[in-house]
């Protein structure tokens, strides 16, 4: 069975990339060839993961095992009877309304991210030397589509565990990356 799933993202959000630009982005974010950002697959079962497990050490006797529907940690094996995780992507109606609307290619990137400038102060509230960071940020507001594979008998519980997954991303501690994901 295939669960559709919006999230919109509730705060500001970095889904960094690992890459860095000298002189410009010390964090950049995940985003197809065409510039749309985009949340990865493996990334979400790993926060599903962290909420799977904190949903089984409350409910010990619930039947489910992390690694009957998940497979073990850093593990790539595929089985029918594991769940399966697609990317979240900015959906194709959009992309098609983007494309209409951006005159230069470049520019896409721009209509769902920012450059947010961070830096560290010290105990007397003054900005620490060579703490200057520029992380980018996809904005607030923006509504990301995936889906997850699953058998039927399943579903109820993986919508369960979908509902405590509240933060994604990088920052998640100072306030980066709410979420709302929703079966649709």
């Amino acid at each position: 069975m295939e669960l559709k799933l919006k999230m919109t993202l509730l705060t500001d959000t970095i889904f960094g990339n690992g890459v860095s630009v000298p002189g410009g982005e010390d964090s950049s974010v995940l985003c197809d060839q065409e510039g749309f950002p985009y949340y990865k697959a493996g990334s979400l079962k790993g926060i599903f993961r962290e909420e799977l497990e904190n949903y089984l050490a409350w409910n010990p006797d619930c039947g489910i095992s992390t690694a009957d529907v998940l497979g073990t940690a850093g593990s790539d094996e595929d089985s029918e009877e594991k769940l399966r995780f697609s990317d979240f992507v900015i959906s194709d109606r959009v992309k098609r309304r983007v494309r209409e609307s951006v005159k230069n290619p470049e520019d896409v990137l721009d209509a769902f991210t920012y450059l947010r400038t961070f830096t560290r102060l010290d105990e007397e509230g003054i900005v620490s030397k060579g703490s200057l960071r520029n992380y980018r940020c996809v904005k607030a507001g923006v509504v990301l589509t995936g889906r997850i594979v699953c058998e039927e008998k399943d579903a109820a519980w993986v919508g369960e565990i979908l509902g405590l997954v509240k933060w994604v991303g990088t920052m998640r501690n100072r306030g980066f990356g709410k979420v709302r994901i929703e079966i649709v």
